[in-house]
């Protein structure tokens, strides 16, 4: 990690922040403790975008974490792959199918809609424009407001990534925490 986390944060809201994270999550989380706290106007922002993904989707949950954990693995993003894990434990969902995310295009776990979006995903994110022909399948499987709400969260889990990456902000253990916590894992 490139900057020592703030353990004690100067302000009101970031105290709030800490105390409701640790709550939520079972402890402070890294990036908190790293960005937001050095930036305190941000942590509105950051709370604006974890709101928004959490409840103004449409898209099946299931789908999204599968979205956000295919992105940030792409981008080697190991607190933004343990925090969906976590999010997903304590949410019912399995995480079994992400450990064959590198096959989604072969692998029979994945449904012809979960690959069209992972496959537009993974194309945006790696080369920041997609093809026709990839834009075409998602569109197969998609209407108009989901494949804007895959092109945001594609991009909300590039911001975050693109945040903690350079501050080599790591795993913070978080589905270890969640585990105990976790719900009966949906099938998927």
């Amino acid at each position: 990690m490139r900057l020592q986390p703030v353990e004690r944060p100067s302000t009101l809201m970031g105290k709030l922040a800490y105390a409701m994270c640790k709550r939520r999550l079972g402890k402070v989380i890294t990036p908190l403790k790293v960005v937001y706290a050095r930036v305190p106007k941000s942590m509105k922002v950051g709370y604006a975008i974890s709101k928004f993904t959490e409840v103004g989707f449409m898209l099946h949950p299931e789908l999204r974490l599968l979205i956000q954990a295919h992105v940030a693995r792409l981008n080697d993003c190991a607190f933004c792959v343990d925090i969906g894990e976590a999010i997903a434990a304590r949410g019912g969902i399995s995480i079994a199918i992400h450990g064959a995310l590198d096959d989604y295009r072969t692998s029979p776990e994945f449904t012809a809609r979960e690959r069209a979006a992972l496959a537009y995903a993974e194309e945006a994110t790696l080369n920041k424009r997609v093809s026709d022909e990839t834009f075409a399948v998602l569109r197969e499987h998609f209407n108009d407001r989901e494949i804007v709400e895959i092109t945001l969260l594609n991009a909300i889990e590039n911001y975050y990534n693109l945040i903690n990456l350079p501050l080599e902000i790591e795993s913070d253990g978080l589905c270890a925490i969640a585990a105990p916590h976790a719900k009966v894992a949906a099938t998927h």
